[in-house]
């Protein structure tokens, strides 16, 4: 199966065949919807066949391979459809990422700190920042900071490494669990100086393009886990 968000995450529409269905669940030979995944929520929107629409209600990854859960049954193996992403969707979900990308960048650099989760949603985010304790005048200012590089308006570069090469840069592993050992080839979303790091999620092209953070609240969730929420403007 061909992952064409990889390569191109502004596509919004593309062809492609039918390789398999069952019932509802549909698996085609090449995709840009982007399965739940890595925290990040996943895409909806529509696959047509001749004068058929159905609407992708749900894009999961199911051993190994993306499935597209769509509203009713009829499609079947070897049928050639269109396909379309929920853009709007899809485009908050970007700048929401790199949002994240940033935030985390700033309480890493500031704080020590690394991320042992996050729930990526279109209206609002969440990440779970691994650190005893801060208060909310702190938050405050990391944020600001986070909003101060937005304007910045630095690229954002994706580019592919091998797994050799990549671990010569631990700061690149973000996350307190690391990657699965199978990985050989690690996908890099690159922030210019301020973040890079190994990432299969969809981001804008530019900082300037994530508009602006706005912090909701901060939960304590155990010991040393504090998760934040935020949304964006």
């Amino acid at each position: 199966m061909e992952i064409l968000y990889l390569e191109d995450q502004y596509l919004k529409e593309f062809e492609a065949e039918v390789e398999e269905a069952n019932g509802k669940y549909i698996i085609l030979n090449k995709t840009a919807f982007y399965p739940q995944s890595g925290g990040q929520s996943y895409d909806l929107g529509t696959i047509k066949h001749e004068d058929k629409e159905y609407k992708v209600i749900y894009t999961g990854k199911f051993s190994g391979k993306i499935s597209h859960e769509v509203d009713k049954e009829g499609l079947k193996p070897g049928d050639k459809v269109k396909c379309k992403i929920d853009w709007e969707r899809r485009y908050k979900l970007m700048r929401m990422h790199t949002a994240a990308h940033i935030v985390s960048a700033v309480f890493h650099k500031e704080a020590g700190a690394l991320i042992t989760g996050n729930k990526l949603e279109p209206e609002k985010s969440r990440i779970d920042f691994n650190i005893e304790n801060f208060d909310r005048e702190k938050i405050d200012d990391y944020i600001k900071k986070s909003n101060d590089l937005i304007q910045q308006d630095i690229p954002i570069k994706v580019y592919t490494l091998t797994r050799e090469e990549a671990e010569k840069d631990p700061a690149m592993f973000k996350l307190a669990k690391g990657l699965p050992k199978e990985i050989k080839e690690i996908r890099v979303v690159d922030i210019e100086n301020i973040d890079r790091q190994a990432d299969g999620g969809t981001h804008v092209k530019s900082t300037k393009e994530v508009g602006k953070i706005v912090f909701l609240k901060a939960e304590n969730k155990g010991k040393a886990n504090r998760r934040v929420y935020y949304k964006l403007e």
